[in-house]
């Protein structure tokens, strides 16, 4: 009988986990007895180095049930870490692995379609939001923009799905076989090349606390994707060198037909214009490189993705 983790990343969580884990490990039995999975089917939270009550929350979770497990960052490593982590425990017993984030805006109760896709072969099923009504009009056009800019970038991506799947075995040892540091894991799933599906869900406003993804995260988070998954940034400063030095040389003929023609002038403002334009462009293509040549140093050191304090099993 195939075993089921259901795998819950949670950064001060500590107003939605009471309410939100007990309503987990209801639809995980009724999966499990609906599709016949092994009775030991569990729940892994991860504490990525929350500040508030949230461990102790988990540690009274598994006093009173002991297939509600936990996993304790040392210090906060990020969202992606913790799902890391949680796949990485999860994957020396479960046959099926579902990740979603702990306030539940994600329907858990599409986890039962999701289970039905995999016994039929799917190895990776997407949850995938069938609109965002619930975000501001801010967030759903950011968010439309950065899925088309990927898409543009050459960027094998998912829209509207973020952190709510399942995966296979085979799946997620394949995925942990990935082993860079900076990683942003719904631009790598795709890549597996293994069978997948998808369900479609209506994303629902929190049940309390607040959004562990503000603007400026939200922003790094979208900047990481893109470097991580692509080189389409260093490419375009190829071309905008490019074509820099292409207007450079049709200056250059420009001056020296305007100087033949006795019609130059000395123009201060252009030259200053040139001059910022240039210097802009070069401190840009500066920082793009920089961001590349940074996450290559954090690359070859080699460095532990996250720390585990503390583990409930």
């Amino acid at each position: 009988m195939e075993k089921l983790t259901i795998i819950v990343p949670a950064y001060n969580e500590m107003a939605v986990l009471e309410t939100s884990i007990p309503r987990l490990w209801t639809i995980e039995q009724q999966v499990v007895h609906t599709n016949h999975l092994d009775e030991q089917s569990d729940i892994l939270i991860v504490d990525d180095g929350s500040t508030d009550t949230t461990w102790a929350i988990i540690q009274q979770l598994h006093q009173q049930n002991p297939l509600v497990r936990g996993l304790r960052f040392s210090r906060n490593f990020g969202h992606q870490a913790a799902l890391i982590a949680g796949m990485t425990a999860a994957i020396q017993t479960a046959d099926l692995m579902v990740t979603i984030d702990a306030d539940l805006q994600d329907d858990p109760e599409k986890i039962a379609d999701m289970v039905i896709l995999a016994q039929r072969g799917a190895d990776i099923v997407y949850g995938v939001r069938n609109n965002r009504d619930s975000d501001s009009w801010f967030k759903r056009t950011t968010a439309q923009t950065f899925y088309g800019l990927l898409k543009k970038l050459g960027v094998d991506l998912v829209p509207n799905h973020a952190d709510f799947r399942l995966l296979s075995k085979r799946a997620g040892q394949a995925f942990l076989t990935y082993s860079e540091r900076n990683v942003f894991i719904r631009g790598l799933i795709p890549r597996l090349g293994f069978p997948t599906a998808k369900v479609y869900y209506k994303r629902t406003p929190r049940m309390a606390g607040e959004s562990k993804y503000p603007l400026p995260k939200m922003l790094a988070f979208a900047w990481d994707g893109i470097t991580s998954l692509t080189i389409a940034p260093v490419r375009l400063i190829l071309i905008l060198g490019t074509l820099a030095c292409l207007l450079s040389a049709g200056m250059l003929i420009y001056s020296v037909a305007v100087h033949l023609l006795g019609l130059t002038v000395h123009g201060w403002s252009s030259l200053m214009v040139s001059l910022w334009f240039m210097g802009g462009l070069q401190m840009i293509s500066l920082g793009v490189i920089g961001e590349y040549i940074g996450k290559l140093t954090t690359e070859v050191k080699h460095r532990p993705r996250y720390t585990i304090r503390s583990r409930l099993d």
